[in-house]
């Protein structure tokens, strides 16, 4: 009746973003390594190096389920 997909999340493997894009973004906010933290269309993005104010061009590294992994380009 419902199908193969009942009660699975739609979005588990769809990241709005992909490893090796670029973005200009401003970090919002620290992680507790002291990464960068910006978000990009709601999803969670990791900065390293990066401080919060900061208005820079970004690279993704690595993209999980619920968050990414970037360095800054420029």
């Amino acid at each position: 009746m419902f199908g193969d997909n009942y009660g699975r999340d739609e979005r588990e493997n769809s990241a709005p973003i992909n490893e090796g894009e670029e973005y200009d973004v401003k970090i919002e906010d620290l992680g507790r390594d002291g990464d960068g933290i910006t978000r990009i269309e709601g999803f969670v993005v990791f900065v390293s190096g990066a401080k919060v104010g900061d208005e820079v061009k970004i690279r993704i590294n690595s993209v999980r389920r619920k968050f990414a992994f970037a360095e800054v380009v420029e």
